[in-house]
């Protein structure tokens, strides 16, 4: 019996956090058009993703790919590190966090 490649769908993302093991959140970035005031808007989404080697850390551009469930919320897995993230990014991305938590101080 021949074995056929199935197509997995990929997706390209930043790091946003590390905490757990062998797990990583990825956030994807799209602009979509307000159907109503055709006003251009950022929509995010946001991947559980298995990171089997922690090769991984916040700030990280990283290829995933659709792969069969790890556990109940983790339905991707790292391909490869496109590039690393530096400290600037790193930073911000935890601002944005914090800011969204929306824990005020």
């Amino acid at each position: 019996m021949e074995t056929q490649k199935t197509h997995r769908r990929s997706r390209v993302g930043r790091v946003i956090t590390d905490n757990t093991m062998q797990t990583i959140k990825v956030r994807l970035e799209g602009i979509v058009q307000h159907p109503r005031y055709k006003k251009y808007i950022k929509r995010f989404t946001t991947f559980v993703v298995h990171d089997p080697n922690e090769e991984c850390h916040v700030g990280d551009k990283v290829r995933i790919e659709e792969c069969r469930p790890v556990s109940k919320t983790k339905h991707w897995i790292v391909r490869e590190v496109l590039e690393r993230g530096n400290a600037q990014a790193v930073e911000m991305i935890k601002e944005k966090n914090d800011d969204s938590s929306g824990i005020n101080s």
